[in-house]
């Protein structure tokens, strides 16, 4: 058996560098060596050759500098094809034909007529020009000797010597002679030079226009490094997008194509603009090819947002400066302005900066908000900015729940009434407990005399998904997480978004990637103010803000996680949104936890003093069912308003606040509706006995 032969080789892959280290091979019973020709050596060396770097530049700078002079050669003639006939003129009467604007068409045409008029008379006008031509040179030529003779003349009469009469005359000869000679010494080498002066000037034309592909640009070139947005660049951008029905419009506008686009105006970091998309094309086959587009532009994807304005048929553009996105827009001004305070009916927050550089401000007046987005994006950071600028309204109160218990919101300890912090089932519990306290107290105000007026009531719970998802039931089996009817968080939920809004009683959420699971539809269709960092998908985007804001071009799934932490794509009517825009994207002020207590300690300092709950307190254990039994007692009948009464007198505790929706509720699921009797409602004695009855039937069959 013949031995082991070990080889040392580098790969052969073209994109590995030439300093690759050298890989040792074991290669068993391998054959002998055989030598390899020379040609394959050749080739081989010949192919890593042209890997490398400067051999590739090499071959860039020939490829361009050959396509400048080329493609120079077709700019210039195509310019003085147009300048000889009327292709300038058809191409624009084709352009507003496309844009659907008649009367400029018209004004064009008639410009082509007026041109074809003028061409055809200096036509005419040649047919007559050699003999007016040779009439004009005998009658010059006639003249111009006759002036020299009679200078001649006159020299001579002032010399006295006759022969200078042709001196002027053969003077002239002279000069015209050292002219041909000149003519015939430099004719030779202008034949010689002319073509490569020629050559040059193409290639300069065809430089100025970088008529060249991408792939043989410079580099700084070639990346768009301070590149700006120009209608030809657009317009090219929009020709190359891989629409045949675009790309053939454009096409037959020519250079025209620059009609189609609004005034290219600055919009904070970049530049904005409208396209009017030719007949057959759709705003969305447009929005579908945002990467390709942004691509064309020499931007990254990021860098290029695509919304749809109210004008049929028209795209909006949003092109930022080349690497502007990634600079942080600076502190928020509740850091910088001490003296800064909130107005809850009035005021907005200031929520960062959109993407024209102008301040983001959301009204937060009577709108439930729902902040989502992936995790680790900034949605605490967000959701809380908005909580410490209303913190500084001093008749704010807060229920918080934060279910995440990492002490993102601890701040607000000694400013919130209750502030419930960590992610298990009992928090979720406690949570949900305080969500029904809220309940409560919106069904007592809605009860309250009309013309009342009620302080605002932020009811605010982060990382709401563990509380949908939360497995845990009650001692009726009902569960706290899930989406049906026995759910207690989302029906509590659903009830402040259904009332609250009206008696100041707000729910705010914030929620990881959304979905069916982890925040149901109607909880999500409930907030007036949808906010989303970014997503994973379309179809979370479409949850997290509705398919309104997403068919408008709101697309939070494009924006870059981890890159684009902060940055929101927000749909409200709180917040100042461009006229026929569904939405708007903000880049949020980054508020950190000590910045953040020290906003709060201006709060607190605003206020009375607060004491803040850190869990729901319980009172005795009592039976709701069995002790409206206890009061209704043995009459057959009694009035509702006397048994909250009664209810309140047997435990202040428990009952002390119940109205009539309280006593309803019970008595409904029981199975023992109030009904009207001569006129008022009233509880029947029966009904309540039969259900407190099968109640502890089924007790006793569930124990068994």
């Amino acid at each position: 058996m013949s031995e082991n032969v070990v080889h040392l080789h580098k790969p052969t892959d073209l994109s590995t560098p030439d300093t690759a280290p050298t890989v040792l091979t074991v290669v068993p019973d391998a054959p002998p060596a055989r030598p390899v020709p020379l040609w394959v050596r050749s080739g081989r060396a010949i192919k890593t050759g042209v890997t490398h770097e400067s051999t590739r530049a090499t071959v860039r700078a020939v490829a361009r500098h050959s396509l400048y002079t080329f493609n120079g050669g077709r700019i210039v003639a195509r310019r003085t094809w147009d300048g000889r006939t009327g292709a300038r003129y058809e191409r624009m009467i084709r352009a507003a034909e496309a844009a659907g604007n008649l009367e400029a068409a018209e004004e064009w045409e008639e410009r082509l007529q007026r041109f074809r008029a003028a061409r055809h008379h200096r036509r005419m006008d040649l047919l007559h020009s050699p003999v007016e031509a040779a009439k004009g040179v005998a009658v010059g030529a006639g003249m111009s000797i006759g002036v020299l003779v009679a200078l001649g003349v006159v020299m001579a009469i002032n010399t006295g010597r006759v022969g200078d009469v042709i001196t002027p005359l053969s003077a002239t000869i002279d000069f015209i002679a050292l002219l041909i000679r000149i003519v015939q010494i430099v004719w030779g080498p202008a034949l010689t030079i002319g073509p490569f002066l020629a050559l040059l000037a193409l290639w300069s034309v065809g430089r100025k226009q970088q008529a060249a592909p991408n792939w043989a640009l410079p580099a700084n070139v070639r990346n768009g490094e301070g590149e700006p947005i120009t209608p030809s660049i657009v317009v090219k951008a929009l020709r190359d997008l891989g629409v045949p029905a675009l790309r053939n419009a454009i096409k037959e506008m020519g250079d025209a194509g620059a009609s189609m686009l609004g005034p290219i105006t600055i919009a904070g970091c970049g530049v904005e603009v409208d396209v009017t998309l030719p007949s057959g094309v759709s705003t969305n086959e447009v929005q579908n090819k945002r990467r390709k587009l942004a691509e064309n532009l020499t931007r990254h994807e990021h860098e290029v947002f695509i919304t749809i304005p109210q004008a049929a048929r028209t795209v909006r553009l949003w092109i930022a400066d080349s690497g502007a996105l990634d600079e942080p827009i600076g502190p928020s001004p509740l850091v910088t302005d001490e003296t800064m305070t909130a107005d809850y009916t009035k005021g907005k927050a200031p929520w960062g900066q959109d993407l024209r550089g102008d301040t983001a401000a959301l009204s937060l007046y009577q709108r439930h908000l729902l902040i989502t987005g992936l995790s680790n994006q900034g949605k605490t950071v967000a959701l809380r900015s908005l909580a410490l600028w209303l913190s500084l309204d001093k008749s704010v109160q807060f229920l918080m729940g934060d279910l995440k218990g990492v002490g993102d919101w601890a701040m607000f300890d000694g400013l919130a009434t209750t502030l419930i912090q960590g992610p298990t089932d009992e928090h979720v519990i406690q949570v949900t407990e305080m969500v029904e306290g809220a309940v409560d107290e919106m069904n007592r105000r809605i009860q309250a005399p009309p013309g009342t007026t009620f302080p605002p009531l932020i009811v605010l719970v982060d990382e709401a998904q563990v509380a949908f998802m939360c497995p845990a039931k009650d001692e009726d089996k009902r569960p706290y997480g899930g989406s049906k009817a026995n759910s207690r968080y989302f029906m509590a939920v659903r009830k402040i978004h259904n009332q609250g809004r009206a008696v100041n009683v707000l729910m705010w959420q914030g929620t990881q990637d959304p979905t069916n699971e982890n925040l149901p539809k109607l909880v999500r269709e409930g907030a007036h103010t949808r906010a989303s960092l970014a997503l994973g998908t379309e179809s979370q985007a479409r949850m997290a803000l509705g398919d309104k804001a997403v068919d408008g071009g709101a697309a939070p799934n494009l924006l870059r996680p981890g890159l684009d932490r902060g940055t929101l794509v927000v749909a409200s009517d709180g917040i100042t949104i461009p006229a026929g825009q569904s939405s708007i994207t903000v880049r949020t002020h980054y508020i950190d936890d000590d910045a953040a207590k020290a906003i709060t300690d201006r709060a607190k300092a605003l206020r009375d003093g607060v004491t803040t709950l850190h869990a729901i307190e319980r009172g005795e254990e009592h039976d709701p069912l069995a002790d409206i039994a206890a009061v209704v007692g043995d009459a057959p009948r009694v009035r509702t308003k006397d048994v909250l009464a009664r209810l309140a007198t047997r435990n202040a505790d428990a009952y002390g606040g119940w109205s009539f929706i309280d006593l309803k509720r019970v008595l409904d699921d029981a199975g023992a509706e109030p009904y009207k009797s001569d006129g008022v409602m009233v509880v029947a004695r029966d009904r309540v006995a039969r259900a407190l009855a099968n109640r502890d039937n089924d007790g006793s069959a569930s124990a068994e």
